[in-house]
């Protein structure tokens, strides 16, 4: 299991808004598709510099396939990078102002103290 690797996927995708809607709409292609071509690459660095050792573990692909942001916050992913993907691709499926963000505390208000960790 790799914190930093979710994290890194929910990071990269959130700041790509073509990727924002192919994972709305595909994501387990978009998780393939990330997996196989950014999650060894060295963000921020000049190309040709990779790892070659990240891979998600089944439960994380699943829960990064299924949209499950609860599953992703108890697996130690930040929550702001769950909340601020799961808005762009969510929020505009409810009507009332700050749907998504109502749904996602609900969705979550069984997490009680101390929370998951989310130190990378």
């Amino acid at each position: 299991m790799s914190k930093y690797l979710l994290n890194k996927f929910l990071f990269t995708v959130d700041r790509d808004p073509e990727l924002v809607e192919r994972y709305r709409t595909d994501p387990a292609g978009t998780v393939a598709w990330w997996e196989a071509n950014v999650a060894n690459s060295l963000l921020n660095c000049h190309s040709g510099e990779a790892s070659t050792w990240l891979a998600f573990s089944a439960e994380e692909r699943s829960a990064l396939v299924d949209h499950d942001y609860p599953a992703l916050f108890s697996l130690g992913a930040h929550p702001f990078l769950t909340l601020t993907l799961f808005i762009a691709m969510f929020e505009r499926d409810h009507e009332e102002p700050l749907g998504f963000q109502k749904q996602y505390a609900l969705r979550l208000a069984h997490f009680d103290l101390p929370y998951p960790d989310i130190a990378t």
